[in-house]
């Protein structure tokens, strides 16, 4: 059985920035029944309008550059991502009336690319075997060769990017789970995530459990998150602030993805099944406890990975 947790909805939104946050807290039964009496729970991200976690981030580093008169008409959004970065920056501008620049693996999901070029975003395709890294550089060289063209968001190193879940995603799971939450999982990527909701717990309470969750190599299938030991580390980053970090492989996370499909019912991404993953091997050694992870979006950006017909996972 699901269980979950009501939200809070703004009635009538003026735009799609008034959309985002407040977010459902979902509770698994029947993955975790092996566990009980250790409750698991999810932050159903794709409730937000661009659907991802990543439309909290970039609305933050889009207003904040806005109040600090470094993003006004005229100046063109850049930046480096392997997706709904690019969709949620894609989908503010257009309602903002920014033109968007996305530098973007070319391997990234059709879905995710078709989605970005319906907002009206230019896609500069970069190596896939580089991956976000190759993406980040090319961000990179763009921007310091027209400086005056562009505001370059730069979310790896951008201190709003984890400042945009320290003020509200951070808060929505203290709130959703009355205190209780003793460890918080989530994919690293950015960081950004981790890094904010991570600082906004600890000061409730520092004897809350952060655990990381990464590739279990560089060469991988996870899209949005990094192998720390040998990608480019996020500016944002705070290694000291975790507590522990755990891998997951990219088959682990497919094979999740399509457990939460089949058996709860709930379609998320790969970056989903990781967390999902991630946290069941935390619950395993638990007696008690509450754990939250993030499912980053839902699974639609994704069917064109071959995982979903095989059937013998």
């Amino acid at each position: 059985m699901l269980k979950t947790i009501p939200r809070m909805r703004i009635e009538a939104a003026k735009d799609v920035f008034e959309l985002i946050g407040n977010t459902p807290l979902l509770q698994f039964r029947k993955l975790t029944t092996p566990f009980a009496p250790v409750e698991i729970y999810a932050k159903a991200e794709w409730y937000n309008p661009g659907g991802s976690v990543k439309d909290r981030p970039a609305r933050e580093i889009l207003l904040t550059a806005e109040r600090e008169g470094r993003l006004h008409p005229g100046k063109v959004i850049l930046d480096a991502t392997s997706g709904n970065m690019g969709i949620a920056y894609a989908m503010l501008g257009a309602a903002q009336g920014y033109r968007v620049t996305l530098c973007i693996p070319a391997n990234a999901s059709p879905e995710r690319l078709r989605i970005l070029r319906a907002y009206g975003a230019e896609l500069i395709l970069t190596d896939p075997l580089e991956g976000t890294d190759g993406a980040i550089l090319e961000a990179r060289r763009r921007y310091e060769a027209d400086p005056e063209r562009y505001f370059y968001a730069d979310q790896y190193n951008n201190p709003a990017n984890w400042k945009a879940h320290y003020r509200t995603t951070g808060p929505e799971i203290w709130e959703q789970t009355e205190g209780r939450i003793t460890h918080f999982v989530a994919g690293l990527g950015t960081s950004g995530t981790m890094m904010g909701v991570g600082r906004y717990l600890k000061e409730r309470n520092p004897a809350i459990r952060l655990i990381g969750v990464q590739p279990d190599g560089p060469f991988h299938g996870l899209e949005g998150l990094k192998h720390m030991a040998t990608a480019i580390q996020p500016g944002i980053y705070d290694p000291d602030l975790l507590d522990e970090i755990l891998t997951v492989s990219t088959e682990e996370a497919y094979a999740m993805a399509q457990r939460l499909a089949r058996e709860e019912g709930i379609f998320v991404g790969i970056s989903a099944g990781a967390a999902m993953a991630a946290a069941l091997k935390v619950a395993a050694r638990l007696r008690e406890g509450v754990v939250v992870t993030i499912f980053p979006d839902a699974g639609y950006k994704y069917l064109s990975e071959s995982f979903w017909l095989e059937e013998d996972r």
